[in-house]
This record gives structure tokens, sequence and C-alpha cells, in this order.
């Protein structure tokens, strides 16, 4: 026990001491530091209170999904923010997601992307703000999906995702999100940031 709490603190330490501080935004814009730049969709706002739905209860949205933001239906990009460590995925069609560990502040922090498509990433890369991680998916996923997906959800965790065990089907998603179990307020706030708001900070 001692050891792998050493193990994780030295890895910790590693991890935070090889990340920059240098953030952008996730979507492919003119300029990748203006806020402005990301458009969300009408029902996609952080804390927005979803209905229940069958075997889904009620519950706050974690994240802001994103427009695309150009009118390319075939390989519009999803980057990477910034630089750090991708920790999980899974590539199973609509709820495909990748989360990804920064460090920010002395503090870490983790990014999820879903809802995309054409991942190009594996547990353990590293990745910086120019790595094209994944894209939007394309005309042919819409039809096939709904084209309610036209967009990717992205939320920014305060707290270490919840760990799961992989399974043959998707070996590599070590890690899941809270995105349907904040019930409350006060449960959102605790294990998320409101995403506009925590990129302003990053940015500027």
């Amino acid at each position: 026990m001692i050891i792998r709490t050493i193990f994780i603190l030295l890895f910790s330490f590693s991890v935070k001491c090889s990340f920059s501080q240098t953030f952008y935004l996730p979507i492919n814009c003119y300029d990748r530091t203006e806020i402005s730049s990301i458009h969300v969709t009408t029902i996609g706002n952080f804390g927005e209170q979803r209905k229940m739905r069958p075997g889904i209860p009620a519950h706050f949205h974690t994240g802001i999904d994103i427009k695309r933001p150009n009118p390319n239906y075939g390989d519009e990009p999803i980057f990477a923010i910034g630089e750090g460590r991708v920790i999980s995925l899974r590539d199973d069609g609509p709820y495909a997601q990748i989360i990804i560990e920064h460090f920010h502040k002395d503090e870490l922090f983790w990014v999820e992307y879903e809802h995309i498509a054409g991942i190009k990433v594996e547990v353990g890369d590293f990745v910086d703000e120019n790595t094209v991680i994944s894209r939007f998916m394309n005309k042919s996923e819409l039809n096939k999906y709904g084209w309610q997906f036209n967009h990717f959800h992205f939320e920014i965790l305060k707290k270490q995702p919840l760990r799961t065990k992989p399974r043959e089907s998707q070996p590599q998603r070590f890690f899941t999100t809270y995105n349907l179990v904040c019930y409350t307020i006060d449960d959102l706030n605790s294990k998320y940031y409101d995403p506009l708001q925590f990129l302003k900070e990053l940015l500027y």
C-alpha cells in the first residue's frame, strides 16, 4: 500500500511537471483563444435541468454542447485544449468519448469529449493543443444515429472521473464521468466547472 501511494504521488508529480499552462479552444476556428467562437446548442448549456427519460432520472447537464463551427460534414476536427494525457476512451457509436487529464495552477482537471467520431488517439497518449483527437460526426453518421448529435458534449471535471472496469468490447474505457448522476446543483458544482467560465480563465 505504501509503495503504491508513493508511486501515485511520484507519477502525479511527473505528470504535473510535464504539462504546460497554455490552452486553446477545442474547435477549428480563426482564433482558438477567442471564447466567443464557441456556440452552444439551444438546450446545451451548463446546468440545464434534463427531464427524466426511460432508465435515466432527471439530472443537471454537466457540460456544454458545442455546435459544429464550420459547414464541414466530412472531417470537422476536434482538438485537445492543451497538453495532457489520454486516460480513457470508448468508441461505441454516438456515445463515443475521450477523457484527457490536464494540469493548471497546481491542480489536475479532466476534460471529456462525447458524441464524437473518428477517434485518433489511444489511452496513454500525450496530446497538446495541436493534436486532433477526433472529429464531429459526418453526414452518414448523423443519418444513422440522429441529427440531435450534430454537436459534441464538452465537460470539465474538478473531481477525478469514476474508475470503471474495461470490457472486451471497450478495452480502453478505464473511466466514466458523472454526467447522468448530478441530481442537485450541489452535486454538479462539487464535481464540475462551468466550461465556458473555466475556459475564459484558461485563455486569458
